[in-house]
């Protein structure tokens, strides 16, 4: 028993008591609304008197009759919604409609005859003597009709209002002997009278017996919440008792333990990151042979940090271990530790170790897996007021269990995390993790190892070359890689082949960067062409700059946001860039919007994309990489982000506002001479780019080889690079 396992205890007690509280108080509001509440349906004890005067007012529906001479009448009348149901009331509605009836035809006879003697007043003239003779009886016949209908609207007014009168007789009647009430009880002696009064008026009768218990079952039934709500209470304190986690079960720890038996990924499953894999593979190598590393004198780290960018395979290395290592692996989440009540965090941080303390008793070590360690290791006392309290305080028992006064000496902390820089530096010296291991986004032989891991399970056609996909594939991680394996099966089924081609590969890559292609967007003939000089001129510049990654495909195919790319991928994976190779690229950006300006003497929002990236590499060329000879080999800026999730560059606020200009003008003047050189480049080939444009147009998308035979010997050579100062 450890000594927080008391204040655990203390916390489960106190949440039962809570519990226990808000059910008993439920259950109070159920039995007052059951016995204080809305009497809209209760039972109401009456007269026989009043029970007649109900019946005769024909309100009575269903009568149950208990007894044989001296009977109990249990009963049930109409609700006042269904008063329009009443007999009596029906009967005058009745009659109402029929005299309305007569009413109509009435006044259709007026509006006929009135017509007949309005013709033979017209035609007086031309009709002869028996026509006009007609003419006195119909007016006698208008006369007649005209007392009917006046004798028949009174009716109906006075049908109408009898039948309201009655209306309101009734409701009295109701309102004052059952009031909301629509069920009702009375005694009475069973008589043949009695029974023929209730036939006359339709009432449903149905007879039991004087013993019969049904009263009883109505006890049990308005008492069945009760139980019900008794016996969820009695099933959530139970579990609250348990060793499995609930609910309501705060402080006990989400990790999950994992076997080597329930997690099938291993080291073979890992590539693209040797380095990586040797160093957390000693971990491993150690908790089977100890000897091997004690026997000198070495100890094993007690802490291994992984960062590197989402997706290069952390938390992959970490399913590996738990394959690989026969020993108990806890695996967790940084957010798990987070909740929003007080000391919960810490309590499970408490509660991990001691369960990893436990399981690894009589064996080798234990291994615990945080991923996502930032969720709970930030910085202390960092942003708005001061930190989060509770994160802090999960913090500080993390740190206190990790190396504190108590010594954890076989259990082994990894965890995992893209954001190092806003982990606390507590957290990250040695004793609490004693080894950092960045986790690197692959190169290009990487890249084709992940790959051939990737395609083990898939049918690959024999055209298919995975060493040429990982020179295509430039910047993909691991998980990046798996979604385009993915893809190009994906596309392969949809078009009913057997095997995965080439074809299906190169078009997956251009789903993953491009996105999908959008076949139905129609765009109008003039936009299309300025599409194609666009890309025209990208694609242009990439062949005419010498120190510009080859142009692998031009497309003028929308896909996602984009109307029109031109895919340039390096040979090799790079990692330094000169200056010569960051002004050709920035020339080779604003090729589109130069194009544009040259062939249709005005420009789009088809740049927005392209100035955006000029101006970037344009301000750090100046501000980070110091390759301005005006500004100096200086830094100004200040990377507000992450070196693995991106950053974004803002210039640094502690020099004058003369250096802030100074720095305007350079980047500007960068972009301008950039600009000037990628239309001078295409006015010299101006023939090369209409006749790029053109086949463009034709075919929608060209590949590398197809532009180098397009383009063969039709290119002007480029001048040499101007020079900004």
């Amino acid at each position: 028993m450890f000594p927080n396992d008391d204040e655990q205890q203390r916390r489960i007690r106190n949440l039962r008591n809570i519990a226990l509280v808000i059910i008993v108080v439920i259950f109070s509001v159920i039995l007052l609304q059951a016995f204080f509440g809305s009497p809209d349906s209760a039972e109401k004890q009456i007269r026989y008197s009043e029970f007649l005067a109900l019946l005769q007012a024909g309100q009575v529906t269903t009568v149950t009759i208990k007894g044989t001479s001296l009977a109990t009448i249990l009963g049930r009348v109409r609700p006042p919604s269904a008063l329009a149901e009443n007999p009596q009331l029906a009967e005058l509605e009745g009659r109402r409609s029929q005299e309305q009836q007569r009413k109509e035809k009435i006044e259709a006879l007026l509006k006929y005859q009135g017509r007949r003697l309005a013709w033979i007043e017209a035609l007086r003239s031309e009709l002869p003597p028996q026509a006009l003779a007609a003419a006195p009886v119909i007016q006698r016949q208008l006369s007649g009709l005209a007392l009917r209908h006046a004798e028949v609207e009174r009716s109906v007014e006075a049908l109408a209002q009898a039948r309201k009168e009655k209306a309101d007789e009734i409701s009295a009647l109701m309102q004052g002997i059952l009031g909301k009430a629509e069920r009702f009880r009375t005694e009475a002696v069973l008589s043949d009278l009695l029974l023929e009064e209730l036939r006359k008026n339709k009432v449903d009768v149905s007879f039991e017996g004087a013993g019969d218990s049904s009263w009883v079952f109505s006890v049990l039934l308005s008492l069945l919440p009760f139980f019900i709500i008794l016996l969820l209470w009695y099933g959530m304190m139970r579990r609250m008792q348990g060793e499995g986690s609930s609910a309501l079960n705060f402080g006990r720890s989400q990790a999950k333990l994992v076997t080597k038996e329930y997690s099938r990924v291993t080291f073979d499953d890992v590539a693209g990151i040797d380095e990586v894999k040797e160093e957390v593979q000693e971990i491993v190598d150690y908790l089977k042979d100890p000897q091997k590393f004690t026997r000198i004198g070495a100890q094993i780290p007690k802490g291994v940090l992984l960062v590197g960018p989402p997706g290069t395979g952390k938390t992959l290395l970490a399913r590996a271990i738990a394959g690989e290592a026969d020993v108990p692996f806890f695996s967790i989440s940084g957010s798990d530790f987070v909740e929003m009540f007080v000391g919960v965090g810490a309590a499970r941080v408490r509660d991990l170790f001691r369960r990893a303390k436990e399981e690894g008793k009589g064996k080798r070590g234990v291994i615990i897996f945080i991923d996502e360690i930032d969720a709970v290791g930030r910085k202390r006392g960092a942003g708005i007021g001061g930190g989060h309290d509770e994160r802090e305080q999960t913090l500080n028992q993390l740190l206190s269990e990790m190396d504190g006064f108590d010594k954890n000496e076989h259990v082994i902390i990894l965890a995992a995390t893209n954001r190092p820089d806003i982990l606390d530096p507590a957290l990250l010296r040695p004793g609490r993790f004693d080894r950092k291991i960045t986790v690197p986004p692959p190169d290009s032989k990487g890249r084709e190892a992940i790959l051939k891991v990737h395609t083990r399970n898939k049918k690959l056609g024999p055209d298919v070359d995975l060493k040429v996909l990982a020179r295509r594939t430039p910047g993909f991680v691991g998980a990046d890689l798996e979604n385009l394996c993915n893809e190009a099966a994906l596309l392969a089924a949809r078009r009913n082949k057997e095997f995965i081609d080439m074809k299906d590969f190169e078009d997956a890559i251009d789903r993953v960067i491009a996105g999908i292609e959008r076949k139905g967007r129609l765009l109008s003939e003039e936009e299309k062409v300025k599409i194609a000089y666009h890309e025209a001129g990208h694609a242009l510049l990439g062949k005419l700059l010498p120190k510009a990654d080859p142009v692998h495909r031009i497309s003028i195919v929308p896909r996602g946001e984009a109307l029109g790319y031109t895919l340039q991928l390096p040979l090799n994976d790079k990692y330094l860039f000169t200056k010569e190779e960051l002004l050709d690229r920035m020339t080779g950006i604003l090729g589109g919007r130069a194009a544009e300006e040259i062939v249709f003497g005005e420009i789009s929002t088809g740049a927005y994309d392209d100035l955006k990236k000029a101006t970037e590499i344009a301000k750090r060329m100046v501000v980070s990489y110091g390759m301005s000879e005006r500004v100096g080999p200086m830094n100004l800026g200040q990377e507000n982000g992450n070196v693995f999730l991106g950053v974004d560059l803002v210039l640094n606020r502690e020099h004058s506002e003369k250096m802030s200009a100074l720095v305007d003008e350079e980047i500007k003047s960068i972009i301008e001479s950039c600009y000037k050189r990628a239309k001078e480049l295409l006015q010299r080939n101006l023939q090369a780019l209409h006749k790029l444009a053109k086949r463009l147009l034709e075919v929608e998308v060209l590949e590398g080889e197809q532009l180098d035979a397009l383009l063969k010997d039709s290119l002007v050579p480029p001048s040499p690079a101007p020079q900004w100062a």
